[in-house]
């Protein structure tokens, strides 16, 4: 966890970010264009947390990376432990202070798990979701989809391959496109619970396969995934690129998987009723009921409408959600058109559409 603050005016709030990558995403640009920076030097308090697995994140009481069980966990976790853990430390840090809680893409998933099930609203002040991604079902990266496809490991048919494992290099013998897509889809199946680098072995060798789709413009993979944005300059994306991506489970890309593949927010399916019985105790994954979130929360929504990842219709499913329950006055929701899954964090001209209107609304909670 990192803590940002200016000494020059005197701080009342805390903030919390969420991300689902290195907290170093919100202080990429310059003092004027990161979200972090801006509170700071508007005299608030700022807590960043890194999520597991990330380069700030990898300690553990008694696991190292090594371990397969050291990478058993999806974003169930996520919001079950890590987040509660993150909030009550500033909580208890600030003397019991609620904090206004910022969450971009993933960050925005845990927290709407959380309060679907009434949890941390003792501690959470008001909520900012940037590119909510509760609902992934109609998600128009067609690049997504086909990773899916592999994570899954939906295509079976004409298995003659050969896969070998060499700690947790992939080394792939292939016929051709078709095979190759199954030798990846056992490969993850034999991997296990085990690190998904986005720069590592495994990772190459899928963009390998991927990019063989001629419906896949591998040219800008980042487009391909996020959308097209609208407002990034480029020294930004290199730098993005370069720190902001970090490593996974592949456990949890296989939840994110299931949440495009099936509509409807659920905790993570183990493939079987048998085994979700053990750990549900009913044939299938519980789900999270986010009408039931608290209409009392302050919430201030936001969503773009060039973004694959957090698309238009599963968003407007959200806010169908969370705006047939939730009171009117404790909820703000802001539209930009041209703005796609990174904007809202790089975006060169993000502090004037979007940032001054979120402090706006925090300074009013």
């Amino acid at each position: 966890m990192v803590f940002l603050t200016r000494p020059r005016i005197q701080r009342g709030y805390q903030y919390y970010y969420s991300t689902g990558s290195w907290c170093v995403s919100w202080v990429l640009g310059t003092p004027k264009q990161s979200l972090g920076f801006i509170l700071a030097d508007g005299g608030f308090d700022v807590w960043f947390a890194n999520t597991r697995g990330t380069n700030s994140s990898r300690n553990h009481t008694s696991l190292t990376p090594d371990d397969p069980e050291y990478w058993n966990w999806t974003w169930d976790q996520l919001a079950a432990y890590d987040l509660p853990a993150v909030l009550q430390h500033v909580y208890d840090h600030t003397g019991g202070q609620k904090v206004h809680y910022i969450g971009h893409s993933l960050g925005t998933l845990i927290i709407l798990a959380a309060f679907s099930e009434h949890r941390l609203l003792h501690l959470v002040r008001s909520t900012v979701l940037l590119c909510p991604i509760a609902y992934l079902y109609k998600t128009k990266s067609k690049l997504t989809r086909l990773a899916t496809q592999i994570l899954l490991a939906e295509v079976k048919k004409l298995f003659i391959i050969l896969v070998l494992i060499i700690n947790t290099t992939c080394i792939i013998y292939m016929a051709n496109g078709l095979f190759s897509l199954v030798c990846l889809a056992q490969a993850f199946h034999f991997l296990g619970y085990r690190e998904f680098n986005p720069v590592g072995p495994v990772s190459h060798e899928i963009l390998l396969i991927i990019c063989g789709d001629p419906e896949i413009d591998c040219y800008d993979l980042f487009t391909a995934v996020m959308g097209p944005d609208c407002c990034l300059n480029a020294s930004t994306v290199c730098n993005f690129l370069q720190h902001a991506t970090q490593s996974t489970s592949i456990k949890n890309l296989i939840h994110m998987s299931q949440m495009i593949r099936y509509e409807g927010v659920r905790r993570y399916d183990y493939g079987n009723a048998k085994e979700n019985m053990k750990h549900y105790n009913q044939p299938r994954p519980p789900l999270y009921n986010l009408s039931s979130i608290p209409t009392h929360v302050p919430m201030f929504l936001t969503h773009g409408g060039q973004d694959f990842l957090g698309d238009v219709p599963d968003t407007r499913h959200l806010l169908n959600t969370l705006v047939r329950t939730h009171d009117r006055d404790n909820m703000e929701v802001l539209y930009v058109p041209d703005y796609a899954h990174a904007d809202f964090v790089i975006g060169y001209n993000a502090p004037q559409l979007v940032y001054e209107p979120m402090v706006d609304f925090l300074q009013r909670h």
